[in-house]
């Protein structure tokens, strides 16, 4: 199985570079952030037929979709969106006891009570689901660096926002005993593992970024990981995907 997440920065600047990334990957599972688009506007070449999809999004802002191969999971995913969803940020596919997110948290440069507010509701929606006993992967980008490591040296600065110490206790909170860092959890000790870089002085190309973007799973799906890399050389958004392959 394999699940994976990108913040596009734009699904028509970046619907070639999608579609071939699912050419030559076959994920199973596809979660998408920051579409830049109405449903209405999605290009067709993206619109495909062996998985099924739901478009989220609005025009030239936010927006997040959720792609589900049909021949991956017995049953049709039931898609729908947690009451706290605001902005087009989050939609989730229910298949049987598993739930699939994709999320984009605001980043909390304009409103940063927002972006605590709808971290607080993320997480206790995820307690809840725990509670019903339910097994979640939640994949997207996050907008916080979780720790220091998840910082190149360069780039750390105290006070900003996504490397705040509230954002990083809220995200402790998210995880709690309830979801794993996969990625992480395979490579602890890598301090070299970027999904955003910002788009001068070659920072991509120097691997000077920020880890934004996660695949975050419950403990049972966590321990059956085999692998979750970052795709660095995909793509021309800011972001890279991130890419989970479990047995």
């Amino acid at each position: 199985m394999k699940i994976a997440t990108w913040n596009v920065n734009g699904i028509r600047a970046r619907q070639a570079q999608f579609c071939e990334w699912l050419a030559r990957d076959r994920p199973d599972v596809v979660c998408l952030q920051e579409l830049k688009a109405e449903p209405a506007q999605i290009p067709e070449q993206c619109r495909l037929a062996d998985y099924d999809t739901f478009w989220h999004g609005m025009r030239a802002y936010s927006g997040v979709s959720l792609h589900v191969r049909k021949d991956a999971f017995a049953g049709k995913p039931v898609f729908s969106h947690p009451d706290f969803d605001m902005e087009a940020r989050i939609v989730q596919a229910a298949l049987g006891n598993l739930v699939l997110a994709s999320v984009y948290v605001p980043n909390g440069n304009k409103d940063y009570a927002a972006k605590i507010e709808f971290m607080q509701r993320l997480a206790a929606w995820t307690r809840e689901l725990a509670a019903q006993g339910r097994e979640l992967v939640l994949c997207g980008d996050i907008n916080i660096t979780r720790s220091e490591m998840d910082v190149h040296p360069k780039e750390r600065k105290p006070g900003l926002v996504g490397q705040r110490p509230q954002e990083r206790e809220l995200f402790a909170e998210l995880l709690g005993d309830t979801l794993v860092d996969v990625g992480r959890k395979l490579d602890p000790d890598n301090a070299n593992m970027f999904t955003w870089w910002a788009p001068w002085r070659n920072m991509r190309q120097r691997n000077i970024g920020w880890r934004l973007d996660y695949v975050l799973a419950s403990p049972a799906i966590a321990a059956r990981a085999e692998s979750c890399k970052v795709l660095a050389e995909v793509g021309t958004s800011d972001h890279a995907p991130v890419m989970m392959v479990t047995k």
